[in-house]
């Protein structure tokens, strides 16, 4: 082995954060938390999953949710579902609408058109809220330099 090529090993404990299993051995890590176990100081390092938490290696399903992982997921699954079934449902009413008679075309619509003109006429009723106008950015002019105005000539005197 040639000499002062190779990484320190120090003694480090490994902290699973979800089950609280420890697993000291000697790695080129280290930290700034310590902890004496058999009189030795070992660098405490936290780790988030290890085989004392993992599915594979315990067979039970658990979540350990950093930083809300597993709340935005499922949020992203519910929004995921509510959209597929307003497209389904958009997609049930077109074809409800392509089955549709002559007549019953021209009576929906009637009936759009007059909801469509009650929901325009409950918006005229509500009292105006008077929003002060949104002051636009003025662009600062850039500074010139005041031109002198040509001096005027002395009016020429008039002979009586």
């Amino acid at each position: 082995m040639k000499a002062d090529i190779h990484p320190k090993l120090n003694h480090v404990v490994f902290v699973d954060s979800s089950s609280k299993a420890e697993f000291p051995t000697l790695s080129t890590l280290s930290s700034k938390e310590t902890r004496k176990i058999n009189g030795v100081d070992h660098f405490v390092i936290r780790v988030e999953i290890s085989s004392a938490s993992h599915p594979f290696y315990t067979g039970k399903q658990t979540l350990v949710d950093t930083a809300g992982r597993v709340d935005r997921f499922k949020a992203k699954m519910e929004a995921a579902k509510k959209l597929q079934e307003k497209a389904k449902a958009g997609k049930a009413k077109k074809e409800a609408m392509s089955k549709e008679t002559p007549e019953e075309k021209i009576s929906r619509k009637a009936k759009e058109n007059t909801e469509k003109k009650e929901a325009e006429k409950a918006e005229m009723k509500k009292p105006a809220v008077k929003k002060a106008p949104a002051k636009k950015p003025v662009a600062k002019k850039k500074e010139t330099v005041a031109k002198k105005a040509p001096a005027k000539k002395p009016a020429a005197k008039k002979k009586a």
